[in-house]
């Protein structure tokens, strides 16, 4: 039984594994190139930020620099929108489309866009259950298993239950990205911080993102069918 459900988990597992690897590696490679070359108006990261929200009326909104690589993102609790030092000091189109992507859920926020507030308002579920999720359904698994015993088999599926909310937030996020860089593409060019030529850049680097997202919510739903075929698949032996 071991090697048939290690085989599942490897056969679920590996379309997500390897989308992640290749989309972390798109990002890498696109963000690495673009980040050296310089916009045209020498605009850093934080000063293309600031002109778009003030564009938007989005005056109240604050810009911090924060540690680590690519550590960029928007607290809507806060109204903050943090940025990396990469992408905060540096004129690049890199830092331009990074910058103008987090602009962009600023932008929803204040625009009240619904897959952003119910994406916020699951984070502290999302946290919870991904952390006990995965001790409860191998605690229940095994012990239905070893004992016999329905409970076990009953807190394997509360198990599966708090993961369902974590792999809903996977997909819920999905809109949430792909929206904001929607935005930010078009306010680029509509706010002549960038020319239509220095686009191309800005694409490659947003939509490699775009592609880490997919591949956490495919790893995602994989790990959910692994949970409930193993499940059911104890029923019927």
């Amino acid at each position: 039984m071991f090697f048939a459900s290690y085989g599942l988990w490897i056969m679920l597992a590996i379309p997500g594994l390897l989308l992640g690897l290749y989309a972390q590696a798109k990002v890498k490679g696109a963000f690495n190139k673009y980040a050296k070359v310089p916009t045209t108006r020498r605009m850093t990261g934080a000063q293309v930020a600031r002109e778009l929200l003030n564009a938007q009326g989005l005056y109240d909104v604050q810009i911090e620099r924060v540690d680590g690589r690519l550590s960029d993102h928007y607290d809507p609790r806060s109204r903050v929108l943090r940025l990396s030092p990469e992408v905060h000091d540096t004129p690049s189109v890199a830092a331009a489309g990074v910058a103008a992507h987090e602009m962009g859920h600023a932008l929803q926020h204040a625009n009240n866009y619904a897959p952003l507030g119910l994406r916020t308002a699951l984070v502290p579920a999302t946290q919870f259950g991904s952390q006990l999720a995965p001790m409860l359904f191998m605690g229940g698994f095994l012990l239905n298993i070893f004992s016999g015993s329905s409970l076990g088999l009953t807190i394997a599926w509360v198990g599966v239950a708090l993961f369902t909310i974590a792999v809903f937030f996977t997909l819920v996020t999905l809109p949430v990205e792909f929206d904001a860089s929607k935005r930010a593409k078009a306010l680029l060019v509509s706010q002549d911080i960038l020319f239509p030529d220095e686009m191309e850049g800005v694409n490659k680097v947003l939509n490699a993102a775009a592609l880490t997202y997919v591949a956490a919510a495919v790893a995602a739903i994989g790990q959910l069918l692994y949970y409930v075929l193993l499940l059911t698949g104890g029923r019927r032996d």
